[in-house]
């Protein structure tokens, strides 16, 4: 049988309403609403289902959001029995990765990521920090280009090696605007803004990765029972102290997703089924795996269509 590797989506695949079905139908689903709820203190759930989006799109609330939304539908698929035997994440989905592979408690995580948010939110002043995405230029000469506008104009670096064609930057506003015009002149089909609050990944976020490493020593971080890829360096790690270093350093380090893909291909895996809101790491995938099996669950009828799949190959 095909191994499976979960992944898990990480900030940008917000969107008002994501899990309301979930929990509607599937009590496994309602009672991460409800422990996340508890945890934090305020309701999530409300703010996923009804928004405003722009409260929703803040990074403190878009974390905790989505790590919840991405748990209920793992849960869902876990007591179908389906389980993966590898995970990954990106960036924040490293997160929700983990709680999968039992790393950490859901409620220690949701609280954790709120934090992480907050920490991100806070290294760089609103407004002082964007990030863009990069299309059709070669990851190498993104780099030096960014290292080249880095010298004259300010912090900015390639952020998000996400797939073939498409690498994110990131750093102060000013630098990401002289870099996004060299790299245009240097061939770029396009950079498209993010909207993001803060830009994450950067050295600007060494402020934010010094304070996470005191919040991940209040956490029990414990050896993953499922082989998990790590965002900043690409490989499969399992040991509880390596995990914990890697996650205070994942916040001002780049995430090498194409790397992470790769890697559980090499580890054998050939579906790869997305856990949570939208089908942005499905994109992804498609164009790092062209022969990769793809799935994705973050409502009834995508739940429907992955359980009816493995239903199919038992």
């Amino acid at each position: 049988m095909t191994k499976t590797a979960f992944v898990f989506p990480g900030q940008g695949s917000q969107a008002v309403g994501m899990g309301k079905e979930l929990y509607e139908l599937y009590p496994s689903a309602r009672a991460v609403f409800e422990e996340a709820d508890e945890a934090l203190g305020f309701s999530i759930t409300d703010m996923c289902f009804n928004g405003p989006e722009e409260e929703l799109r803040k990074t403190f609330h878009t974390q905790p959001a989505i790590l919840t939304v991405s748990v209920a539908c793992y849960r869902v698929l876990a007591e179908n029995g389906i389980a993966p035997a590898v995970v990954g994440g990106h960036s924040l989905g490293e997160y929700s990765a983990l709680v999968a592979a039992g790393v950490l408690s859901f409620a220690e995580a949701v609280r954790l990521v709120r934090k992480r948010g907050q920490l991100m939110q806070e290294a760089v002043p609103l407004g002082e920090g964007s990030m863009a995405a990069i299309l059709g230029l070669e990851r190498d000469q993104i780099i030096q280009i960014c290292e080249a506008v880095q010298a004259a104009s300010g912090p900015v670096q390639a952020v998000n090696f996400n797939c073939p064609g498409q690498v994110v930057i990131a750093g102060a506003t000013k630098a990401v605007e002289a870099a996004v015009e060299a790299l245009k002149q240097a061939g770029a089909k396009r950079a498209v803004p993010l909207p993001v609050s803060a830009p994450f990944h950067s050295t600007l976020m060494k402020p934010a990765a010094e304070k996470l490493a005191a919040e991940l020593d209040k956490v029990t971080v414990t050896d993953a029972a499922i082989p998990v890829v790590a965002n900043v360096n690409g490989r499969i790690v399992t040991k509880g102290d390596e995990i914990k270093t890697l996650l205070i350093q994942q916040a001002a380090s780049p995430v090498l997703w194409e790397d992470c893909v790769g890697q559980i291909v090499h580890f054998g895996a050939k579906l790869f089924v997305e856990v949570g809101p939208g089908k942005v790491l499905t994109g992804f995938t498609k164009k790092i795996v062209k022969d990769a099996e793809t799935l994705n669950v973050e409502d009834n009828a995508s739940l429907q269509k992955t359980l009816d799949y493995f239903k199919e190959v038992r």
